[in-house]
């Protein structure tokens, strides 16, 4: 299991609110924009991340992790488990204090980068489902 329970409750109540969420897009078909509306409805400030930079759910979006002009607390992959590992590393390097990985995204290396960067990491989790069992 890549993130204990207390990892989870960490990122979910004491890292910030502010969620990056790659791969976040105005398709209402695809598991990003649904999770980034149960966050918000928990109180998490929502950016999306993709490259056509669409503002999704009333949030300004970028292109990159990189161009969001603010600080970021938590990054959310919702991109290939081929690509995951690159945007843990842009994490690391914007300064976030979590990655989350979600279902089915497993990077062990990447993990092992996060967490020796001093990150909070979840991996093959979801924050919708975790989050409504901490409220």
């Amino acid at each position: 299991m890549y993130g204990d329970e207390a990892a989870v409750r960490k990122i979910l109540t004491e890292l910030g609110d502010t969620w990056a969420v790659v791969g976040l897009s105005s398709n209402r078909q695809r598991a990003a924009y649904g999770v980034a509306e149960v966050l918000q409805r928990f109180g998490k400030r929502v950016v999306p991340v993709h490259p056509k930079a669409e503002t999704v759910h009333g949030e300004q979006g970028y292109a990159s992790l990189a161009d969001i002009p603010f600080d970021v607390d938590v990054v959310d992959v919702f991109v290939n488990g081929d690509l995951a590992g690159a945007v843990a590393d842009e994490a690391v390097a914007k300064g976030a204090g979590a990655v989350w990985f979600q279902l089915g995204v497993i990077d062990e290396a990447a993990y092992e980068r996060t967490r020796s960067a001093g990150l909070e990491m979840v991996m093959d989790r979801c924050p919708a489902i975790e989050i409504p069992r901490l409220s």
